[in-house]
């Protein structure tokens, strides 16, 4: 309970603002004109599949830091890079994980895949997404690793893109200015044409 606002209505306003934080990071990220596909979780599969001859072994309970959880199994579509619910179908579940945060009530550890330093949800999506809302720094994990070399594919294609930065500008500024230049000409169709183009 937050002072005098009991539980009901702290969870409805809770998710209601983590719904709001998504849209204004998707929103965001469209007037930086970044990749959309930047704008979910990872795919569990398809980190998997840039590794061959991949193995499991089971790490058992651990303490995850929530922040190095990235990725999910089979919801990463649900939410964004920072774990927030996109979808407005999501309240009722993820207001019953927040609704036992804020009454102190146990829930059980959440199952992880690990893949190098990143960790992907098998089962809790919504408690860790609650836990990431609230900034809980950790949380109770099951984890199973798989370990493997990176195909030869996947490295190259890795290397290339962190060489050639394809979503870092190489004038950082020029997009934004380019973006608002078309607002601009938008708001003002006379400054778009050659007349009023000042000598």
């Amino acid at each position: 309970m937050s002072g005098y606002v009991g539980v009901g209505e702290q969870v409805d306003k809770d998710f209601h603002r983590a719904l709001l934080k998504a849209a204004l990071h998707s929103w965001k990220s469209k007037l930086r004109r970044s990749d959309t596909h930047n704008e979910r979780l990872l795919s569990f599969e398809e980190a998997k599949s840039e590794l061959v001859r991949s193995s499991q072994a089971y790490r058992g309970m651990r303490v995850v830091e929530v922040e190095k959880i990235t990725g999910s199994v089979g919801r990463y579509r649900d939410f964004d890079t920072r774990f927030l619910p996109r979808k407005q179908y999501m309240g009722e579940r993820w207001s019953r994980v927040d609704s036992a945060y804020h009454e102190g009530v146990e829930l059980p550890a959440v199952s992880l895949f690990k893949i190098g330093d990143r960790y992907f949800v098998r089962d809790g999506n919504h408690r860790v997404s609650v836990a990431r809302y609230h900034k809980v720094a950790t949380i109770d994990a099951e984890v199973v690793e798989l370990r493997g070399q990176m195909r030869d594919d996947a490295a190259k294609s890795t290397t290339r893109e962190a060489g050639s930065s394809p979503q870092v500008p190489r004038h950082p500024a020029q997009p934004r200015a380019s973006w608002l230049h078309k607002v601009w000409r938008h708001l003002r169709p006379e400054l778009s044409s050659p007349s009023s183009a000042t000598p």
